[in-house]
């Protein structure tokens, strides 16, 4: 399928979404079954940066960035736009001019399987972009992809309207229908670690406080003098 815009998509509700910036990639993706990360080479172009939002989806040919113009007028407030090249490019697809249509929509941040360029543009204006590498490298305009269809970003499959948090560990991905159940979970998983923090802090050791040693001993680990 190519040359399709699919409009008014469903996002689950902004509530749940803005509260997924409360957690981290690694809290959010062993939340829900150590699942839904991005490949390690999806790195942010800046430090610091913690987002959450609403996929954007957006399908490209090859070095070729028309429909990331088209998908800009698809986005709304709260949104991540994720962008996947249908071959592997490492061209420079995004920069300072299309962060700054984004960012006046109210756009999150992007997340691309390719190359972002014009990074120190985009870190004045603190418009943050996870992505595949950083390259100068030009685009055209000639060949029509897909927004909001389901794509594989960084070998991970998202759907427009899912979930997306990203930060300095990299991009993880929340199936829509399911981010209320991830949310609560990740609740527990935060309860649970301050617990194991304050333990911790008061001098016990992971040993201990994960109950570790039984499972140890049982695979055969011995102290000896």
């Amino acid at each position: 399928m190519e040359g399709v815009v699919v409009r008014n998509i469903r996002r689950a509700d902004a509530s749940v979404v803005d509260a997924f910036a409360r957690y981290g990639v690694a809290t959010v993706h062993e939340a829900q079954g150590r699942t839904g990360v991005l490949d390690a080479y999806i790195t942010p172009i800046y430090a610091g940066a913690h987002v959450s939002g609403s996929a954007v989806t957006v399908s490209v040919p090859p070095a070729d960035n028309w429909m990331i113009h088209v998908a800009v007028e698809q986005c709304r407030e709260g949104d991540v736009l994720v962008v996947a090249p249908t071959s592997p490019s490492e061209a420079g697809y995004f920069g300072e001019l299309l962060a700054t249509a984004l960012k006046a929509r109210g756009v999150r941040g992007l997340v691309i399987d390719a190359g972002c360029r014009d990074v120190a543009e985009l870190e004045r204006m603190g418009f943050p972009v996870w992505s595949k590498c950083v390259s100068a490298f030009g685009t055209v305009k000639e060949t029509l992809g897909d927004v909001n269809v389901g794509v594989v970003c960084a070998g991970q499959w998202v759907e427009p309207g899912d979930v997306v948090v990203a930060d300095d560990d990299g991009v993880v991905a929340v199936p829509r229908d399911k981010a209320a159940e991830v949310l609560e979970a990740c609740r527990a998983r935060e309860e649970k670690e301050a617990g194991s923090r304050a333990r911790y802090q008061a001098g016990e050791i992971s040993l201990d406080v994960q109950g570790m040693r039984e499972a140890l001993a049982a695979k055969g680990l011995r102290y000896v003098e």
